[in-house]
């Protein structure tokens, strides 16, 4: 199973692939897609829609896993970010991929077993996990593998326990 995560930005969208490997996890390629705050908003929107169906084409993950939105404070960021999702779930759609989404508050629980844990925490179970000498510099692609590693190791719990507790978006 190959779960591509995705951390959504308008500037910076982390992504990064976690391979299901004998009861292991391994880490694949990741990165992230960059837009200038410059740049028209469509035109930014177009940069990240054509970045990930790139990703999406050249990795081929069997799920896209995104996060959640949450925001209780910043109205004008969550706006921008929910466009920035939308554009990102539309190319998994046209990709015909499934995707999944969880909260920041399971993604650290299944990472780090806090859900309050920091991202300098999350960060460490990252490297960890995947066997990194050393934590991706960018929080956006190590909050993206954070993303995918919550999915594959949800996923083996469900299927232990015989639960299917999250629905999928269709791709």
């Amino acid at each position: 199973m190959k779960a591509l995560g995705v951390d959504p930005g308008m500037t910076n969208t982390g992504y990064g692939l976690v391979i299901s490997v004998s009861g292991g996890l391994e880490a694949g390629e990741f990165g992230t897609i960059h837009t200038l705050a410059s740049d028209d908003m469509s035109h930014r929107l177009d940069t990240l829609y054509t970045g990930m169906k790139e990703v999406i084409a050249r990795l081929e993950p069997d799920v896209v896993v995104l996060e959640q939105l949450f925001f209780n404070t910043n109205q004008k960021t969550a706006l921008v970010v929910s466009q920035a999702r939308g554009v990102l779930l539309l190319a998994c759609r046209h990709a015909g991929v499934q995707w999944y989404e969880y909260t920041p508050l399971q993604v650290k629980m299944a990472v780090t077993g806090s859900g309050n844990a920091a991202k300098t925490q999350v960060k460490y179970m990252v490297k960890a996990l995947l066997r990194f000498d050393t934590a991706p510099a960018s929080l956006h692609e190590c909050d993206a593998l954070a993303m995918a590693i919550c999915h594959l190791n949800s996923r083996r719990i469900r299927e232990k326990t015989g639960t299917r507790r999250h629905s999928p978006g269709r791709g």
